[in-house]
């Protein structure tokens, strides 16, 4: 689809989204539904941000698509369409492979209370007890129990089931033992709703399919434009400055990381020092590491699950799951069934990163730590499908350096940041009139299910903004 070009934006619109990915897309299609002229402004090529693919020796990878809750169901429906709903379909093989257990699961909590229950031999009233306290938590609740403090309380001394239920949120969203376990409850409880779900047909059919309905809606969707710069005039946003070119806008919603959006959007200048004090003691969450490797036409393997949660560590342990070395990673294996429209095997290694580690080495060092991290999946991946390195013609690897440069987000994030950012994020548009953030924030704003929400969240202050 060929979008519109930069020189040929008219000189203002009600509302500027800076930025493609879902937060950004969504808020910009309910806005369009609401009557108000809408341009999207994209520094990259392509739509969706982290929600992305790429295409190489005739295979396509997403980089992102591994799993979300049951909620999409609903959210997709009623926020963007039927037929985008109707192509979201259950995984229901889910694998755990470790030292301290394996096990199969269709990752929902009928299951779990029966794996909880029977394998890891938990008392029943103890189960039920904690999946009602993490179903009842929510933003407002009190934020000083961790996550680790919360398993002890239910599960003391079982770092077993405490690396059942925390490791899989730990791939999703960033979550380590040691924050305010409403990060983590929330989250799972998502996930604890019907198990674990991914679209049909892969992200770039999805990414189409919303191309699609924002340009029937009337949204003006510019690639190939980033912006330098937000146009603040008497403390009040009133446009953006995106190559030579200013374009003025009642309202801008920035769909940019939180730290971009003070920092380089605006400017520090901008805003109170309360706020900045608050701003300063945001964390950003950590980065990705992934391995693509395609399977040659005519070749094949046998189903050995839709997520493989694997690791040859002797205990969880979110450092672990950082290090350079870690022995823990993820398995996405996409069958011919993922996308109907052009079968074919991949899969994609996923693990946690940090980009200090990788920013570090110098180019050569670099290129080393690619091949070894190469080397270290395959072996890994063997364990589950043998042979699987004859029957290879692509593998390709990313760091949180890849993930910076594609998507500009701070140390390459791909969670956004701890939980402080949301309220920063909330609140942004008291400190300077006119500017909305939607993005992954708080970590619960993170994955797909959050992007997309908190995009009808903030279309609904903008839309309250405007209509004021």
């Amino acid at each position: 689809m060929s979008f519109t070009p930069l020189k040929n934006l008219k000189s203002s619109y009600d509302t500027i989204v800076i930025g493609s990915g879902l937060g950004g897309l969504t808020c910009a299609n309910r806005l369009a539904r609401a009557g108000h002229s809408i341009l999207l402004l994209e520094h990259h090529t392509k739509l969706g941000g982290l929600a992305t693919w790429f295409k190489r020796k005739g295979h396509v990878f997403d980089v992102s698509l591994h799993g979300f809750p049951y909620g999409m169901v609903k959210t997709c429906k009623k926020y963007w369409n039927k037929a985008i709903k109707d192509s979201i379909v259950q995984l229901d093989n889910i694998v755990f492979d470790n030292p301290q257990f394996s096990l199969k699961t269709s990752f929902d909590k009928e299951d779990f209370v029966k794996i909880l229950n029977q394998k890891f031999q938990i008392e029943m009233s103890v189960v039920d007890e904690f999946f009602a306290t993490v179903n009842k938590m929510n933003f407002y609740d009190d934020q000083s129990m961790t996550t680790r403090e919360l398993f002890e309380k239910f599960f003391p001394g079982r770092s077993d089931v405490h690396r059942l239920l925390l490791e899989p949120i730990t791939y999703a969203n960033g979550s380590t033992l040691d924050e305010p376990a409403i990060t983590y409850g929330i989250v799972f409880s998502n996930f604890m709703n019907r198990g674990v779900y991914t679209f049909e047909g892969g992200t770039d059919k999805l990414i189409h399919m919303m191309q699609d309905e924002l340009v029937a809606n009337g949204v003006t969707i510019c690639t190939k434009a980033r912006v330098n710069r937000l146009i603040i005039e008497k403390d009040r946003i009133t446009g953006v400055i995106v190559g030579n070119k200013k374009i003025h806008a009642k309202s801008v919603v920035s769909n940019s990381g939180i730290t971009n959006t003070v920092t380089n959007l605006a400017g520090r200048e901008h805003f109170s020092p309360d706020y900045l004090e608050r701003f300063d003691a945001v964390k950003v969450n950590n980065s990705s590491c992934q391995v693509y490797f395609g399977v040659k036409q005519g070749e094949r393997f046998d189903d050995v699950g839709d997520l493989l949660f694997t690791s040859t560590a002797k205990q969880f342990s979110s450092e672990e799951m950082l290090d350079m070395q870690t022995k823990s990673r993820t398995f996405s294996i996409y069958y011919p069934k993922t996308r109907p429209e052009k079968p074919d095997y991949t899969v994609v290694a996923s693990m946690n990163g940090n980009y200090d580690d990788w920013m570090r080495l110098d180019d050569t060092e670099y290129e080393k730590a690619k091949v070894d991290m190469i080397e270290r999946s395959y072996n890994d991946l063997e364990r589950y499908i043998p042979g699987i390195r004859e029957k290879v013609d692509w593998v390709e690897a990313a760091t949180p350096r890849t993930f910076n440069r594609y998507t500009l987000h701070t140390k390459g994030t791909s969670f956004g940041t701890k939980f402080e950012g949301l309220e920063i994020s909330r609140s942004i548009y008291k400190e300077l009139p006119g500017l909305f953030h939607v993005g992954s924030v708080g970590i619960i704003m993170s994955g797909w299910l959050g992007a997309i929400n908190y995009g009808v969240i903030v279309a609904n202050d903008v839309d309250g903004y405007l209509r004021s």
